[in-house]
């Protein structure tokens, strides 16, 4: 951890961010990003009972509500592009994370075609 922040990266860890909660989490990060933004959201962050189907499931991680909060919190910055990896279908229990990772590609994707400009009148679509 402490060589990713010696190396000038920011790095929140799931303990910090329960610390501060969510809107402090999304205020801090809206201070340190700088465009172009590009999310890539590991599934393991959320805890195992949210989302078992990963390879790395981790105790204590984030809940489904934390996750898309943060997800729909990065409106305004602008974001290129996003990927939500690690999802393992052979160890996902009812595919609940799947159910996860899909809602949370589909906040991604209404963040970004909110901030497109709509297109000009009598232009094709």
């Amino acid at each position: 951890v402490q060589e990713v922040r010696d190396a000038g990266m920011h790095l929140m860890l799931a303990d910090e961010f329960y610390d501060l909660g969510a809107r402090a989490a999304l205020e801090e990060l809206h201070r340190v990003v700088r465009p172009p933004v590009y999310v890539s959201l590991d599934i393991d962050c959320a805890d195992p009972a949210y989302a078992p189907g990963t390879g790395t499931p981790e105790i204590a991680g984030l809940t489904s509500r934390e996750l898309v909060q943060l997800v729909r919190g990065l409106r305004g910055l602008p974001i290129v592009g996003f990927d939500v990896v690690e999802v393992s279908p052979p160890f996902d229990s009812a595919e609940i994370t799947a159910l996860l990772a899909a809602n949370l590609v589909y906040e991604f994707l209404e963040l970004i075609a909110a901030e497109r400009p709509p297109p000009e009148e009598g232009a094709a679509l």
